[in-house]
């Protein structure tokens, strides 16, 4: 956050939003991110093709790594699976990064690819859903989930408003990987799924493109999405039979501190249960569609699940989307 905010102030030193906008950075609660390249560089803009040769190059560096780690959890191989969801909201290839991992990783040559790519920081939990409806579609079947987001390509220099000037020290960069399989084993068995849009709210979060790449902008009235959204959240809850404060886990993506507060406050659960989110925001930033995955991965590692418990993940990205899943340890 220090580096962060001593660019700020470097780089526009004679921006009237400015000290508005270190404090709304320093009230986010991130007090470290884990960026591609380095802060001094990462503020400089070479022009968007070379920023999407970063995004490439970086990406196939890294990613098989992140892969390789997630196959060996499920104990199973690349020759195992039978889809791969790729999602970025970061960078642009085409074909997808899914047809270069098929060639260089071993997956089948008939591994189905679901790449998504405009769903921002919702695609974590509409992976997820994917996942769940290729397997219920195809019944034996392990997908891998990838997410991979470079949030920093998208810092732009020019921009100089409030909503960009705070993205700036709220997002960071993050690969994560998992693997959903048919096959019993230890994890969160995924139960019911579900999306909801908020209507007339697609303008609050988007990218403008331009010549320069991908410039975020952020609607004020985000934030207070939640007041709408709870009640969704509580009724697909209650129609599976269960009661929306009453679940064991939480695993909910972390836009920002309030989108955390207000959640706790509409559901009617304490603080404490969204701690995990709230560790990864301060230690990652929002990291995008990777969110859930490494808030789940948090939760896990702290030996927290126990059998029978009712757990419901959550990820929220431009619409203004919801995409749900209902979960069970087993």
């Amino acid at each position: 956050m220090e580096d962060t905010i001593e660019l700020a102030k470097r780089e526009f030193k004679d921006n009237p939003n400015l000290d508005k906008a270190i404090d709304l950075i320093t009230n986010t609660g991130v007090k470290k991110r884990h960026i591609i390249q380095p802060i001094e560089l990462a503020s400089l803009h070479p022009g968007f093709g070379y920023r999407n040769a970063i995004f490439e190059y970086q990406s196939k560096r890294l990613v098989p790594g992140v892969i390789e780690e997630a196959l060996g959890h499920a104990d199973i191989t690349a020759k195992n699976i039978s889809a791969i969801i790729y999602v970025s909201c970061s960078g642009f290839l085409m074909p997808s990064l899914t047809a270069w991992l098929i060639n260089k990783m071993g997956f089948p040559l008939d591994t189905v690819q679901i790449p998504i790519s405009q769903m921002g920081c919702a695609a974590g939990g509409a992976a997820i859903n994917r996942a769940l409806d290729f397997i219920v579609a195809h019944p034996d079947s392990n997908v891998l989930i990838v997410s991979c987001e470079f949030c920093s390509l998208s810092y732009q220099p020019t921009d100089g408003d409030i909503g960009s000037l705070l993205s700036d020290g709220l997002f960071g960069d993050a690969i994560t990987a998992a693997v959903v399989t048919a096959h019993s084993g230890n994890g969160l068995e995924l139960q019911r799924n579900s999306s909801y849009l908020i209507p007339e709210t697609d303008e609050w979060i988007r990218y403008a493109v331009k010549d320069t790449g991908f410039h975020f902008r952020l609607d004020k009235r985000v934030p207070g999405t939640m007041k709408p959204l709870a009640p969704v959240m509580t009724e697909f809850a209650h129609a599976h039979g269960w009661e929306i404060d009453k679940l064991d886990y939480y695993i909910i993506h972390a836009g920002g501190p309030r989108i955390l507060d207000d959640l706790c406050k509409y559901l009617g659960v304490q603080r404490e249960q969204f701690s995990f989110s709230r560790d990864t925001l301060v230690n990652c930033g929002n990291i995008a569609s990777s969110v859930v995955f490494e808030a789940y991965r948090r939760m896990h590692e702290s030996s927290l699940f126990k059998t029978g418990g009712k757990a419901i993940i959550a990820g929220f990205g431009p619409g203004i989307v919801a995409e749900m899943c209902l979960s069970q340890w087993r």
